[in-house]
């Protein structure tokens, strides 16, 4: 009887332990997408938006500490059809990968649709904002969408998990660095 009440007491225990883990997880990791703009220059549509609340604690030492970290930007355009499925136009997946280099001290900052760019900066909270935004992301050709027709664009933000060296697996097993995704966030307009 005393075994058994230990048992239930235990197994409480360790839900109680992981439900306010994942809370205080939930509450820590609030990366939102924010300012998410559509536009249009003479020939293409473009997309703006900013991430708030991807630099995290635990992502802020590790990058300082030289371990690469990448941003993944997913983003979506749709025609919308109101009585049948939505016809995607286009589907969009750039990255942002931030390198902090400790012996000039200086962040290299690379994104993935830039052919062989990049900007370096020794100011981190510059560094963070280019990590975060989305500038003029070219989504389609306008030849491509119809006159008054109804569109949804769609994006979110993905920060995976920092990659260590090989041989660091070993050493900082006891790091936890986490990954975060935000919602999608979503912009209805008529073309």
């Amino acid at each position: 009887m005393l075994a058994l009440i230990n048992r239930k007491t235990w197994i409480i225990f360790f839900a109680i332990i992981f439900v306010l883990q994942n809370l205080a997880f939930a509450q820590d990791h609030n990366a939102r997408i924010a300012n998410m703009t559509v536009t249009n220059t003479r020939d293409d549509l473009l997309l703006y938006l900013n991430v708030e609340g991807a630099f995290k604690e635990e992502t802020k030492k590790a990058v300082l500490n030289g371990v690469p970290a990448t941003f993944t930007f997913f983003t979506t355009l749709y025609q919308v059809n109101n009585f049948w499925i939505d016809n995607k136009i286009a589907a969009i997946k750039t990255t942002h990968t931030i390198k902090y280099d400790n012996l000039k001290k200086e962040f290299i900052i690379k994104h993935s649709l830039e052919s062989g760019e990049h900007l370096v900066t020794k100011s981190f909270e510059e560094a963070q904002k280019v990590m975060a935004e989305v500038d003029g992301l070219k989504i389609v050709s306008l030849g491509r969408l119809k006159k008054g027709e109804k569109y949804q664009i769609r994006a979110k933000a993905e920060l995976g998990k920092p990659t260590l060296p090989f041989y660091l697996h070993y050493v900082l097993f006891f790091v936890s660095l986490r990954d975060f995704e935000t919602d999608w966030h979503t912009i209805d307009f008529i073309y």
